[in-house]
């Protein structure tokens, strides 16, 4: 054994700067670029957040015009990925085929073979349009195919948010319905050095390409203690039934020592800063559907654990139900958490790029003593 102090998870442990994101803890506020999270949720299209993040501020109505015509121009897929989809199994997870459709963009880009290519700036923001416009084709027809069904063109006449709706559903939602997906995706855009955001700048940090780093990050979001924990709320919910089961269920749940999903947060101490702002927008769909079965658990089951713990609910809480509501299925959700947040990723690849140093951490040794083969 040793004598060195041991950060499991790097809990505490600082590993770099970043101008991307913050949380303030005077406000207990989300910063985006020192914006207010729930300032950006309450008045920006998602497109102005993402040229927010990977710009450093918010555009002009010129700059915004001139990136929505970008990305619309961007939104159709290649032939090529279509006949990938249909080489996959319609039953495999969203989450394996969305991290493999990516993988499959990379390839495309004949940039990348350029000397320097690879860790461009410029060039590395004309890849993240690309994504951000590629992934809601992309999630839309994944769910799509689930349920047996013909893919929808992109519009290039309709905003990020109603496309993407557009896109999965093949009717235009309501006002209603665009405005809580467009609050769910601002909220899900960035939150500094998570376990995703950080995978995608250690792959960065070894020079490695802006889609390799996307790879890596989909294949840590796909965790339940990560991105996954909106699709492991929905199954909680449907296991409980109702809100006349939730005390009985959370007595066995808490005497089995399981993990509640949306709850609790490594960053945040008083409540995570997103919810009340997600709350508020599931809140209208709730309203609109009159779904009190759905609303009466929802509540009980937060009632019950915050008395019960003290620990209260993170952003995958509140989007789980949304999403159902909108009418996604359940494991199409973290996909969609992608979509939110390959803004933030793309992001912090650029940054990391900008002033690179590898990451890679030491260990402690923690196994046998020096031995010999017998005879050698």
């Amino acid at each position: 054994m040793t004598d060195t102090e041991i950060k499991k998870g790097l809990a505490g442990v600082v590993v770099d700067t970043t101008a991307i994101s913050k949380v303030n803890p005077e406000s207990n506020s989300l910063l985006y670029r020192g914006y207010p999270v729930q300032e950006l949720a309450a008045s920006q299209p998602f497109e102005a957040v993402a040229y927010l993040l990977w710009h450093g501020e918010l555009p002009t109505a010129e700059q915004l015009a001139s990136f929505e015509a970008m990305e619309r121009s961007l939104r159709s897929l290649d032939p090529r990925t279509f006949a990938l989809l249909d080489t996959i199994p319609s039953d495999a997870h969203p989450m394996d085929i969305v991290r493999t459709v990516v993988s499959q963009l990379g390839t495309f880009d004949e940039t990348l073979h350029r000397p320097g290519g690879w860790t461009d700036r410029e060039l590395d923001l004309g890849r993240s349009a690309y994504l951000f416009a590629q992934l809601p084709t992309v999630v839309a027809a994944v769910q799509r195919r689930r349920r047996g069904q013909e893919p929808i063109p992109p519009r290039d006449d309709l905003d990020y948010a109603r496309n993407f709706l557009w896109m999965t559903f093949g009717e235009l939602p309501s006002d209603a319905a665009v405005d809580v997906f467009r609050v769910s995706m601002v909220l899900y855009a960035e939150h500094s050095f998570n376990a995703s955001t950080f995978t995608a700048r250690v792959i960065a940090s070894t020079t490695s390409d802006l889609y390799s780093a996307v790879v890596g990050a989909i294949g840590a979001l796909k965790g339940p203690l990560h991105g996954g924990a909106n699709e492991a709320v929905m199954h909680i919910f449907d296991e409980i039934g109702s809100a006349d089961e939730v005390g009985a269920w959370l007595d066995r749940a808490l005497a089995e020592k399981r993990k509640i999903m949306g709850f609790g947060h490594r960053v945040y101490k008083h409540g995570d800063s997103r919810v009340p702002t997600m709350d508020r927008a599931l809140r209208v769909l709730l309203d609109e559907s009159g779904d009190t079965g759905l609303a009466g658990l929802y509540e009980t089951l937060e009632r019950e654990f915050v008395a019960r713990k003290g620990i209260y609910p993170n952003l995958d809480y509140p989007s789980g139900p949304a999403y159902r509501l909108l009418g996604f299925d359940t494991e199409i959700f973290t996909p969609l958490f992608i979509a939110a947040r390959v803004t933030g990723w793309t992001a912090h690849v650029m940054e990391q790029a900008a002033s690179n140093a590898l990451i890679r951490p030491l260990s402690a040794y923690d196994g046998v003593d020096e031995r010999h083969v017998p005879g050698a």
